[in-house]
């Protein structure tokens, strides 16, 4: 899983998106020591930061500076003060995104989404993915189970498309309207009923190799593949 730290002193704020985020297949870490901040998230090594700019001690962009000077993990600034000075400073310092309080949680998520996928996703010339016994092969739209004896199931460019999101995030979950918006961007008309229809399709094709059972709906959010143990 990967982790999210969170630089936030209101606790509240800090607690709801700590779990929110845990509902959706993060691991999460908090700062308790804000003039620490730095120790704090190398020791937690996160795969992204959420920063409040007002905090005590020292502001974000202060921390965005000391963390820049020996990390690349991508930072998204919270902050309740909406201006474009503050979106420039914060871009000009090496941030990667900028969001407003009140937080809509919905919108943090599928920044954070993004932003992890532009940032982390790893994707071979050949255009293979591997999460666990499973390779997809996106280029020639199959999938296949690897072992002795590899089986492979032949798929839809939509159908690929949507496991091609599944695997850039093991264990992870991809929210329905990320899935669609995805699809709308590549020119496959899609909807919540339509994926719906697609999904059953997509697990009914791949049971042969077993890879039904490992995708699986979070309620509530949309899908995950859990391999290697992911419950």
């Amino acid at each position: 899983m990967q982790t999210i730290f969170l630089v936030e002193d209101e606790p509240t704020i800090a607690t709801t998106i700590a779990q929110y985020l845990q509902q959706h297949g993060y691991t999460t870490a908090v700062a308790k020591d804000f003039a620490h901040v730095d120790t704090e998230i190398v020791a937690a090594a996160p795969d992204l930061v959420l920063m409040d700019i007002r905090l005590p001690f020292a502001s974000g962009f202060h921390w965005l500076e000391v963390l820049r000077s020996t990390s690349k993990v991508p930072v998204i600034f919270l902050t309740s003060v909406n201006d474009d000075m503050n979106l420039v400073m914060a871009m000009n310092m090496g941030a990667d995104d900028f969001l407003t309080k009140p937080i809509e949680l919905p919108v943090l998520l599928a920044k954070i989404q993004g932003l992890l996928r532009r940032t982390y996703e790893y994707q071979a010339q050949d255009g293979k993915y591997r999460a666990g016994d499973f390779e997809l092969a996106a280029l020639d739209n199959q999938v296949t189970r690897l072992g002795a004896t590899p089986q492979t199931i032949d798929l839809s460019p939509t159908e690929t498309r949507i496991l091609r999101m599944l695997f850039e995030q093991p264990g992870v979950a991809v929210s329905r309207e990320e899935i669609i918006r995805q699809l709308w961007e590549n020119d496959a008309f899609i909807d919540q009923n339509t994926l719906a229809v697609t999904m059953t399709r997509l697990r009914q094709k791949v049971v042969d190799i077993k890879l039904d059972a490992a995708i699986q709906t979070v309620r509530g959010v949309g899908f995950r593949l859990a391999v290697n143990g992911d419950a």
